[in-house]
């Protein structure tokens, strides 16, 4: 595939990619996929496949853009607790200024295949897997490790609770259409991590 094919692929996973987020693959009509790319039913499936294929490569596109965000708040932390205050700030903001409509996409998918979309459901566990132990729990272990967390802070059970907090607190703020309980769950656990030291 040339230059041109490569950057319509990527111009048509970054149009469909909200629309999946949004609608999930089951709600995602390819008339909606069509309006939302500007091409015809053809011209995207000249580039993916199938559906499932695009589906795949727009959450990979959604994740990456979330996994980047929290990049960028970890830029310039030090220390562990500084490291896991800057997580909870950057799903802070995805509540407060969303990268993309549509909320959290590994709640929503993990949520929407648990056990319609196999390929789905294992990708958003491999997603969810890199948040919480190689993201999160990485932090955690380092910062014992480097003396910066208290002796006897368990690495997997605070990275369970930082994350599921964050996702649920996500989920509310959704439904209810506020953002007061990510807002609430994330200074809870700002003042929270700091009693790990």
């Amino acid at each position: 595939m040339g230059p041109k094919g490569t950057a319509t692929r990527q111009r048509i996973v970054e149009r469909a990619a909200p629309v999946f987020n949004q609608r999930g693959y089951w709600g995602a009509s390819m008339s909606d996929l069509v309006d939302a790319t500007g091409l015809e039913k053809g011209g995207i499936y000249n580039h993916f496949g199938s559906k499932e294929a695009l589906a795949l490569e727009a959450f990979d596109h959604n994740t990456d853009v979330v996994a980047d965000r929290i990049r960028r708040h970890l830029d310039g932390t030090t220390d562990a607790v500084e490291r896991l205050q800057a997580v909870i700030a950057a799903f802070r903001s995805f509540v407060e200024r969303p990268p993309f409509a549509g909320g959290c996409p590994l709640l929503n998918t993990a949520t929407e295949s648990d056990d319609t979309h196999p390929a789905l459901r294992d990708l958003a566990r491999q997603r969810m897997t890199e948040l919480l132990d190689g993201t999160v729990g990485r932090i955690v272990k380092r910062g014992i490790a480097n003396g910066e967390l208290r002796a006897g802070v368990d690495a997997s059970e605070t990275a369970t609770v930082v994350v599921a907090a964050l996702e649920g607190a996500i989920m509310l703020s959704r439904l209810y259409g506020s953002p007061g309980p990510m807002r609430r769950t994330a200074d809870h656990l700002t003042r929270w991590v700091e009693t790990l030291r």
